[in-house]
This record gives structure tokens, sequence and C-alpha cells, in this order.
């Protein structure tokens, strides 16, 4: 191609013709300083100018000329011909992908390859790879290359940051810009392909040439389907493919991708069209054919993604949890490429529960860091309602958590464990859950669930038992109950009180904000479909297992695929409360609170507990009083387990503890102008206005909301929000 660039104008390439010449120019241009008729295509433009030898550049303060290619559109007359990219797939492979194209019905192709200044250009390779194995019944082959780059400012399309689904992208070192190789953004490149080679061919399927039409049946393939094509184009729908594993020994190639993602959304559009049917003004388009409507149903293909990101070494493409092996992709990997993949391994076929437990019999496991004036309610409530087993980490504990938790555990009520996290570089309830994996309880437990001290499970069915709750999601085997958030409800200093008696204000159940809002946790079977516990829902699927998830939300409807391997939070499609709720006191009382942000975080060991966690967490826009239901029961619960040796004393003495701490860090200034102002207020104002503020005044923190707006009064739809925050204020 002819490519230039003049200053701040691009010409990738002039074709000439009998209706006149074709000049094409790059993105960035204004359309104004054009003279004459153009199109534009994604930003970049193709200009009609007088034919000749040398055209000058029609744009306004570019007095150049250019020489113009004549078209060569015999060359690819009456064929059916594959157009594709080429961004460093090696030679072998492209010749993989002519073999594989003329057996699906292609006579010729045209490869735009595109390489780095410096590499070494494709079409010497190929040409010595196909005079070793020639591909039979390809008519005609055409290479062509430019001279300037075609993608834009962008990282390099072969770079694992364009792999859709690549695990870790957020963490991932982005490296420079390469226009060379960065996704085609130059798209009118296109028009000039097909006005200098296409315009009589039969047909043009564009792919890349890491994709590879999916097989089809006799007589049903796109190049034989585009003959009777009403508007002479078909749509071409794509899914992401996979290797399993690559041998070490072994370059990868077609045959290794035997595997697709079973949660996979994302899809790609490409097209095949009939270019001689086509009007003049209808461009190539990366996904379409600009101004027509395709017709009829799609075709298909396939997106090799371990030779499309061909540089990301061995950095994952797709999570392991997540591949599953595809039987077509096997079949197509051995019969059309005589290739031995390597295959996934078989997990064993899931079993109700494990062999060791018994059905219906359910533990929590959960960590501890002075805790203890809230354990005997905590236990006594989930005792109450059905919960048979506790296994308990702590760690570095100082108002009488410990002791209390071990008199329990004489009582055979709970196991406590010290946490191992220390020197496992661990978080701690990630180290916790860890050694969680080999205890009794859990190879007992026909039920298990991950859950805090401030969150109680209240069930809405039958006589609000856990058995009512398995009985009503039926062979479901996880249950996820979304948080609903509770507040301070007015409540600024301490009392050894039960917690679900004192504080009944909290969220709406339509509550989308903050983000935090509606997390949720996790009931489920131990049946072996994951690999281990996670904080809000079991983790590493095993994902040829999928199917046999059976998930529902706490109102026993099913929770989408799409979730299944990551997610820790309801949105609007998932959330639900009709059978369970997870009722979440995050903050208790503002002097509980200044020594919960003293003790510190399970996970986000890192983050301060501040005015920026208080106000999310802190909601009293409606009431729920359905936990007062229990209140005789609880008080019976409580006290059973105070009669226990040892535990009524140990209780007492972590009430004692907590108001010591309470009166200590009150006694530090900073605190006490920390519980004012938590206490004040405005925020207590602030804390029945979410409803009305956007994402970005919870990441911004309470200042960010003007006294004007937090005094005043609102009607039902007032909407408020901030720009967005680069940092969330904690």
């Amino acid at each position: 191609m002819n490519g230039r660039v003049f200053g701040d104008v691009t010409v990738l390439d002039a074709v000439g013709g009998p209706d006149g010449a074709r000049i094409f120019l790059g993105r960035g241009l204004d359309p104004t300083r054009i003279d004459g008729a153009c199109v534009s295509v994604n930003g970049s433009v193709m200009a009609r100018v007088a034919d000749g030898a040398e055209v000058a550049v029609p744009v306004a303060g570019c007095d150049v000329s250019v020489p113009v290619a004549a078209p060569e559109p015999d060359l690819f007359a009456g064929l059916r011909v594959m157009m594709g990219c080429r961004n460093g797939e090696p030679a072998e492979i492209v010749r993989d992908w002519l073999d594989w194209h003329v057996g699906q019905g292609a006579e010729a192709a045209l490869i735009l390859d595109r390489t780095r200044p410096g590499e070494s250009p494709l079409a010497p390779a190929l040409e010595a790879a196909l005079a070793v194995t020639p591909v039979e019944g390809l008519a005609r082959l055409v290479v062509v290359s430019a001279p300037i780059p075609l993608g834009g400012d962008a990282v390099s399309e072969r770079h694992p940051l364009q792999a859709p689904d690549a695990p870790g992208r957020d963490r991932m070192d982005v490296p420079a810009p390469d226009p060379w190789t960065a996704p085609l953004a130059e798209l009118v490149v296109l028009e000039a392909l097909r006005w200098r080679f296409l315009t009589k061919a039969r047909a043009v399927a564009f792919l890349d040439v890491s994709d590879l039409l999916a097989p089809a049946p006799a007589g049903q393939g796109a190049f034989v389907r585009i003959d009777a094509s009403e508007t002479g184009v078909i749509p071409i729908l794509g899914r992401r493919i996979y290797p399993w594993r690559v041998r070490r020994d072994r370059a990868v190639n077609f045959g290794d991708h035997v595997c697709t993602l079973f949660d996979s959304t994302g899809g790609h559009r490409r097209w095949i069209a009939a270019p001689a049917r086509l009007p003049p003004d209808a461009p190539f388009r990366l996904t379409r054919i600009g101004r027509l409507t395709a017709d009829g149903e799609p075709a298909f293909f396939h997106r090799a993604m371990a030779l499309r990101c061909n540089e990301a070494g061995d950095r994952p493409l797709a999570p392991k949890s997540g591949l599953v092996q595809s039987d077509a992709l096997l079949r197509l990997s051995r019969e059309g490429f005589g290739h031995a993949p390597v295959l996934p391994p078989v997990s064993a076929a899931p079993v109700a529960c494990l062999p060791a437990a018994l059905p219906g019999r359910t533990a929590i496991v959960t960590c501890m860091k002075n805790e203890g004036p809230f354990i005997l309610e905590w236990i006594a409530h989930h005792r109450g309602i059905g919960v048979d087993d506790f296994l308990i980490y702590t760690n570095d504990c100082t108002d009488g958590t410990v002791e209390l938790l071990d008199a329990l555990a004489a009582a055979g009520i709970v196991v406590r464990r010290d946490n191992p996290f220390p020197g496992t570089g661990l978080k701690p309830q990630h180290a916790a859950l860890a050694a969680a994996e080999a205890e009794p309880i859990l190879a007992r437990a026909g039920w298990a669930i991950c859950m805090d001290v401030d969150e109680f499970i209240d069930v809405h069915v039958g006589a609000g038992r856990l058995a009512d709750l398995y009985t009503a999601v039926g062979e479901a085997n996880m249950i996820s109950m979304t948080w609903r958030l509770f507040g301070h409800d007015g409540h600024l200093t301490f009392a050894d009180a039960p917690v679900t008696q004192r504080f009944t204000a909290c969220a709406p159940e339509l509550c989308r904000k903050p983000h935090q809002a509606w997390g949720f946790k996790t009931l489920f079977r131990r049946n072996a479909i994951f690999r281990k516990l996670g904080v809000h829902r079991p983790k590493g699927l095993r994902p040829d297992l999928w199917r046999q998830v059976a998930w529902v939300n706490g109102s026993g409807r099913p929770m989408p695929r799409e979730m299944l391997r990551n997610s820790w939070r309801s949105t609007m499609a998932t959330y639900g409360y009709d059978l369970a709720t997870l009722k979440h006191y995050a903050v208790r009382d503002a002097e509980s609170f200044l020594v919960k942000r003293d003790r510190g975080r399970v996970n986000h060991v890192a983050r301060d507990q501040g005015l920026g966690y208080w106000f999310r967490m802190n909601n009293n826009a409606e009431r729920d009083t359905r936990m007062r239901a229990r209140a005789a029961a609880l008080a019976e619960g409580i006290a059973a387990l105070r009669a226990l040796p040892g535990v009524a004393a140990a209780h007492d003495a972590c009430v004692a503890a907590h108001r010591s701490r309470i009166a200590a860090l009150k006694a530090v200034p900073e605190n006490a102008a920390f519980l004012a102002e938590i206490g004040g207020a405005r925020l207590d104002r602030l804390s029945r206005m979410h409803a009305h503020f956007g994402a970005n005044v919870f990441l911004a923190g309470p200042d960010s909301v003007p006294d004007a707006i937090a005094f005043a009064d609102h009607p039902a739809d007032f909407f408020f929000t901030v720009d967005e925050v680069a940092e969330t204020r904690h």
C-alpha cells in the first residue's frame, strides 16, 4: 500500500478506477478540509478525485500529490475470498488458516500483514511454508502490507491486556502503545483493499488469521449461503476459544484450542459479503457492511486466543476455573488439524453431600477479633434457627474473646482455633478459610457458610428455621442471601443488649448504592463442585461441573451462570429477600464503632474504617422489626449459654473490657472528635438519604455533600452526585 504521512494528514492509499480515483485518508482529519465528495468510515475518510497516475491530496493546506495504484479486480474475479488481518501469527499458522478455509469453500485469500518496523514480513516465510506443504485448491493468494501504522494509540493486539477474559488485567503492567500492532483503527483500509482488489469477487469473508469459520453441514456453509442472500451480506458471529495447556516442546496451534468459557457473554461480529452486489456507498467496516442490514441466520467462527495474543508468554488468557472442554472443538482439533491436544481434567461426578457429611447439618466458619460482647447473641440466634456447628478463628484478641469462646468450646458449643495467618502472607480471613478445609466440622457439614459476627440470617418461611429454608429451595445447592444494612438507629452509646433488638433502622431492600450495600453470603451444600471456601461464596469451581450448580438467591430465584466464578454482590436482577435476609449490623452504636475502627479489618487490613465507612454502611432510611418476634427465644438461648460453666463471667469480662476500651479511645482528642462527628446531626441526616445519591458520592465521602443538600427537604426523585474520584475515601 502507498501509505504516507504529510504533517497532520495521513494517506493510507490511493486507488484508481473507471469512475475516478479514491484516496483513503487516516483518522483525525476534519472533513470540512476535504475538497469534494467523501465517505467517513469510523473517523477515517474515503475521498473521490479525478483519476491519474498521481493525484493531489484533496485536503486544504496539504499541497502534495500521491501515486495512484491501478486496481486489480481480475485477481479475485468470481472467487470466494478470505480477507484477513495477520498480526504476528507465524507463517505455519497462516498456512493452516488457508488450508482450513479452502476446506470450507474459500478459493483465494487476501491478507493484510501487520508488522512492526524491523519484523520479518509474512510473504517470504509463507511462500516457503507453502512450498513445503501446498494448499490444494487455493487459486490466488495476495499479501499486502502498509508502510505506516494502522492501529490507534493503544496496547498491542498481541498483548494479554487485549484478551477480554484474561485474569488480573487490572493488575498488569501496561506497556507503551504500539500503533503498528494495536487493534485496527484505520478501518478505511478495508475499503482500500476492496476497491483495489475485490470488486469482482464472488464473495468475501472478513476474519482475522486467528479466526476460523466453524464447520457447517453440507450445503450450509457461509460461502454457499451468501449466494442466496437477499442483501448480499450475512453476519458471522464468533466466540473466543482457548487451549487448556500447550505442551512445552511445541508451539501453540489451532488444534490446541479445545476449551471455551462456560460463562462467556461477549462475542465478536464479522461478515461475509458479495462485493459485486453491494452499493458503492456501502463501505466495508470491521463488524458490518455500512448502510446495509445483513440477512439470514448468522454463520459462526472461533477466535483462537492463544494465537491472537501471541506475545502473552505464560500469562493466562482466561481463568482455568471457567474453561470447559468443547466436544465440537475437540473434534475440530483431531479431525480438522490432526492434533492431539492437552485436555482438561475430568472431575468426579458431584454428590449430594461429601461422604462424611450429614444432610441438613449446618456449620458456620468465621473469624473474630475483640468481638466479645456480641458473641452470645450471635451464637444463640443461629443455634435457634438450626445452625449445628461454629468454627471460629481468633487472632490478637485483648478483650476476653478467646476466654469466652474457650468456655463455650469446653461445653461443646463451638470449636475455636488460633488464626494461622502470621507468616503465611495471607489475609487473616483467607488463611482461616484455607485451614478450615481440614477440620472435622467441615467434613460432617451438609451445608456451610462463611459469615461474620455482625451478620444474622433471618429466615422468612415456615417457622423461620434453616430446615424450612432448605425445604423451600428444593434441590438448590447454593443460597445467596443479600445483605440488608442496619444503621446505628440513633444509638450513640454502647449497651449490653441484643443487637438485633436494639437496631431496627435499615436500608431499603431496593438499595443499589453504595455497592457494598448489596453484598451477599452463601449457604452451600458440601458437594465438591467447588474446591474451597470463599468469603462470600464457595470458590474454585470445577468448571466441567458448572451445570451441576443449582444456585438461588434469597427469594429462591435462580442466579445467572455469569456470576458463578467471581461475584460477591447482588444486582437489580439477582437481589431477593422473600425467603431469607442476611441482616448486616456493620456499625452498631457509635461507641462500638470506635472500637471496631481501632481493631482493624479482617481482610482489608491496611484500610481505615473511618468516616467514609460509617457513611456508606450506616443506613437508617427504613425499619425492619421482624427480628423482635424472636426476642423471647433469643433471650432463652442467651440465658442457656450463660448458664454454662464460666460463660457468664467471661461474657461480663468482655463487656467490661469493651467499655474500658471505649473510655480509653474517647480520651484521645482525635477519637473524641471523630465520635462527635459520626454521632452528629449531619451524618444522621445523610444516613437517611442514600437513595438520593450517586455512586461517586459514596466514593468521595460525606464531605462531598454540601450542607445545603444535607439539611434540605427533598422530593422522592431528588438526585445528587459528584464527579468521579480517583481514590475511595475510607
